[in-house]
């Protein structure tokens, strides 16, 4: 019989693959039991290989677990890790990360690997996290986690902690974002996390003579500023860089800086309006805010996928907030079929919601006109770090998408997960409401040069 040694490699001379000196810290603290590594390494610096090669040690070590390998998208799943080569010897990442040998079934289209031990191995998507709970992970990689929906994280967090599995952040920089915040908690020398960085002038995979041809091409394509900013993050492993397109970046890192992330208690006096992206495959998402004066706050926010209209009702009614306005967008009044002709705005009505606003469509307003609606309003909003934190990251990942034919970034939003936190949001912005004495004003307030405002009713 052929014995297969873990981690695999049929390149080296015993077949055993073998860490790099910058991935040694990051492998022997999985070795030794560790449960939770952030590895923020710079581009093509074999984050995924490290992975692979500790996922097939961890489901060949006491008993059968279920591993996923999570992108992003899982669109881009099956390109990035399933039919991924490796450059260096031509052979798909997968098979040399687990052998033929020790496989007793390979799915290709549902991208799944059951091992003769009785573990199973599985790439999927951030994006749709809460289809998959069923399975139970015990080893999770999440792969540019930079980019991923912080709240599957969130989601998938207690799974781990009841069985006492194991989570693997992996990624290069975006920001200080949600992998800024993993990342802290491995500096802590009274954390159990471990925290590694390895830049592209340390690590020896590139020479000089390399990096300098990537930083002149990256300045040559995106200009002086945005090419360095792109080199230093993608190569340098730097936080500073700002996400390219970003609509709000400033106007929330600004906000974070006054200390207007912060404790923001919901006040009895004043009435609470919610803004819902109500979208049909995508998750859905109602923030809770209150307004005093010119002062706007976001103290709640709900992400549902795949519920329906009764369970939004529900949770918003257990919540101990009056309310005043339900801000749905212009498309709810559609009527849908199996409703005996009601729209979802009429179910909403049915269900108890008794103060229902429609934002304008997009005949009266377009999406750049709520992005700047929104923008205009940052400047007077202060956000409850507890409950909406996620939340704020997220809206620091909106931006515009990037044009491969013109080399450009588009004048459309690029459509991932922060897009239905954005959405809510924008219509918030440009939904007049009515509390009393003050009001939201009119949409005149686009074209004021000092931002957005309150007008007395």
């Amino acid at each position: 019989m052929q014995t297969i040694k873990l981690p695999s490699n049929p390149f080296e001379p015993d077949g055993v693959w073998k860490p790099r000196p910058h991935q040694v810290a990051g492998f022997d603290y999985l070795r030794s039991g560790g449960k939770r590594l952030v590895e923020v390494d710079h581009r093509r610096g074999g984050k995924d290989e490290l992975a692979l090669a500790w996922a097939a040690v961890a489901m060949h070590q006491k008993k059968p677990i279920s591993v996923w390998h999570m992108l992003p998208e899982a669109a881009q799943a099956r390109k990035a890790i399933w039919n991924a080569l490796d450059a260096n010897r031509g052979k798909r990442r997968i098979d040399l990360a687990f052998p033929p040998e020790i496989r007793a079934a390979t799915r290709q289209q549902d991208m799944f690997i059951e091992f003769k031990n009785g573990s199973t191995w599985q790439v999927v998507g951030s994006d749709n996290f809460d289809s998959l709970v069923g399975s139970q992970p015990s080893g999770i990689i999440y792969s540019e986690f930079a980019l991923a929906n912080p709240f599957s994280w969130s989601y998938l967090r207690p799974i781990l902690l009841e069985n006492k599995g194991w989570a693997v952040f992996i990624s290069t920089p975006r920001g200080r974002n949600h992998l800024h915040n993993l990342f802290q908690l491995g500096l802590d020398p009274d954390n159990e996390w471990l925290s590694v960085m390895n830049k592209a002038d340390e690590t020896g995979v590139f020479t000089d003579e390399q990096l300098k041809s990537e930083q002149a091409e990256y300045i040559a394509t995106y200009g002086d500023i945005m090419g360095n900013s792109m080199f230093e993050q993608e190569y340098l492993c730097s936080w500073a860089a700002a996400i390219p397109g970003a609509y709000w970046g400033k106007e929330l890192d600004d906000l974070e800086r006054e200390g207007r992330l912060t404790h923001v208690p919901y006040d009895p006096e004043l009435l609470v309006v919610t803004s819902d992206d109500l979208g049909l495959n995508d998750a859905n998402v109602k923030f809770y805010w209150q307004v005093n004066g010119p002062q706007v706050r976001m103290i709640d926010v709900d992400v549902h996928r795949g519920v329906g209209l009764q369970t939004h009702v529900k949770d918003m009614k257990a919540k101990p907030y009056q309310y005043g306005q339900s801000i749905y967008p212009h498309d709810i009044k559609v009527r849908e079929l199996g409703t005996d002709g009601k729209s979802r705005l009429g179910i909403l009505k049915t269900l108890g919601v008794t103060n229902p606003s429609i934002a304008p469509g997009a005949g009266q307003m377009s999406v750049q006109d709520g992005i700047d609606a929104f923008r205009r309003m940052l400047p007077r909003m202060w956000i409850d770090k507890k409950k909406c934190g996620e939340a704020f990251e997220i809206l620091k990942t909106y931006h515009a998408e990037w044009d491969e034919k013109t080399q450009t970034l588009a004048k459309r939003p690029k459509h991932d997960f922060s897009s239905n936190f954005a959405d809510s949001c924008r219509y918030f912005a440009i939904t007049p409401i009515h509390l009393g004495e003050w009001s939201q004003p009119d949409y005149s307030y686009l074209n004021q040069a000092t931002g957005y405002g309150y007008k007395r009713a």
